[in-house]
């Protein structure tokens, strides 16, 4: 049954009626339009359009039917109605009667939706900001596992300098906290409530919309009723936010991919996230990243699809904005999914120390602290890094290590090269000169993990 009949002499066919209704998605929004829906009940009441038997008969109704949804959400898909917003009014009706009909007075569907959206953002954006925050505590508990355990740098997938792979997995917490910094922003922005906006030029009614977003949980009404129907900027924030913290779940992904690989052997991941094989016996195959590299994919795509959609609207509400929510809810979930996938990855890793101190030790990352030595020789950098570069060339051609080399042999390249150039070319000598904030020198790690520890555990 459709709520909006009278205008019309002719039903509107099966092929337009499927092509229309939002109901089998926008079933989501089921809990938040009942308690918008209780809420609106009251402000009616505030301003006679409802007595208070009236308003509690309502609200008793309204509440079974939360119940219900809560219980089962799919409950909904049964029904023939348009959208969610129908399906409660429908339910009403047929269980009060006219008194059913009078809890749209006042409002539409435009406040409605944007309503019950941001609703449901709120709620689905303190979810997710928890799983931020999970992955960041996974991740600093797997640095301190390893705090002492060294990796290879790479820049240009070249090995580069070595590091910690503590120093490793707090590159990524920082991605996050920037992640969850943006994603409350993003939270305080649409904390803002339309309802009372009417289709667009505001309630016919003297409701006081302060209170009532107050009583919806939000800090503020908002203050355009134009605006406030056709705003979808927290959807658009919201799928911002995860494509951009997507990009950086993708990223370690692909870390993790190349670590767990035959070629660097650097960890090994649980059974429990890893397929094999259908032909191949021997294989086991990083699954749960790839598919979080893959996932990425899709969410930018939504975000793009958002914008595409809304760049071009006039005020204030058309029916293209029905299109926010598919995209929004896998977006979404899609994100959810994959923080808590790359979670469950990260606590069962085992890092294969000797591989990866082997790997620090090669590619020459020693160079640049080999150049600092010079440059402690009073020689300037431009001119050390000349000399260096001449000097790894050399290593290469011999196959040796830069610390194997003799001083006789670095002589040739420099007189000023003495024996205590030994302990400038050892591992742990290229981590310890790193002090400055936010190096890979173990007392930089260990600051680091503190204050993660503190802000996070």
């Amino acid at each position: 049954m459709a709520l909006w009949g009278g205008r019309f002499s002719q039903g509107a066919s099966e092929r337009f009626k499927a092509f229309n209704d939002s109901l089998h998605f926008d079933y989501r929004l089921a809990e938040q339009d009942i308690i918008a829906s209780i809420a609106w009940s009251k402000a009616l009441l505030t301003v006679q359009v409802l007595n208070v038997e009236e308003q509690l008969k309502l609200e008793a109704a309204l509440q079974e039917l939360l119940f219900l949804v809560l219980s089962d959400d799919h409950i909904v898909l049964d029904s023939q109605a348009e959208d969610i917003h129908s399906w409660v009014e429908i339910q009403l009706i047929n269980k009060l009667g006219d008194l059913g009909k009078k809890l749209h007075t006042g409002r539409s569907r435009n406040d409605q939706v944007a309503t019950d959206l941001k609703l449901w953002c709120k709620k689905k954006g303190i979810e997710l900001a928890q799983c931020l925050v999970d992955l960041q505590v996974t991740l600093v508990k797997l640095a301190r596992i390893n705090q002492q355990v060294v990796l290879p740098g790479y820049t240009h997938m070249q090995r580069a300098q070595p590091v910690t792979f503590s120093h490793w997995c707090l590159a990524y917490v920082e991605m996050l906290e920037r992640d969850s910094s943006r994603l409350k922003d993003c939270l305080l922005r649409l904390d803002t409530c339309p309802l009372g906006s009417g289709a667009l030029a505001g309630t016919g009614y003297a409701i006081d919309r302060q209170a009532l977003a107050l009583s919806l949980g939000f800090k503020s009404a908002t203050r355009n009723s134009l605006d406030s129907v056709a705003d979808r900027d927290h959807v658009i924030e919201l799928m911002s936010c995860a494509t951009l913290s997507m990009s950086h779940l993708s990223r370690m992904a692909e870390d993790l991919i190349f670590y767990n690989s035959g070629e660097a052997d650097f960890i090994e991941m649980s059974d429990q996230v890893t397929s094999g094989s259908s032909l191949m016996p021997q294989k086991k195959n990083p699954d749960a990243m790839e598919l979080i590299r893959g996932k990425s994919g899709r969410v930018f795509g939504a975000l793009a699809s958002m914008l595409m959609t809304l760049k071009g609207l006039p005020l204030a509400y058309n029916k293209d904005m029905q299109e926010d929510k598919e995209g929004l809810f896998d977006a979404l979930d899609t994100w959810h999914d994959c923080l808590e996938m790359a979670s469950l990855v990260l606590s069962d890793i085992k890092v294969n120390v000797e591989k990866t101190e082997k790997a620090a030790k090669g590619g020459y990352a020693n160079a640049t602290d080999l150049a600092d030595y010079l440059v402690s020789k009073g020689v300037p950098f431009r001119s050390s890094h000349q000399m260096v570069g001449e000097i790894v060339v050399f290593a290469i051609q011999q196959n040796m290590a830069l610390e194997d080399l003799s001083v006789t042999t670095f002589n040739r390249f420099s007189s000023l090269i003495e024996d205590d150039v030994y302990s400038v070319l050892t591992l742990q000598s290229t981590l310890n000169a790193r002090k400055a904030l936010g190096g890979v020198a173990p007392e930089q790690i260990a600051f680091a993990l503190d204050e993660a520890e503190r802000r996070l555990i």
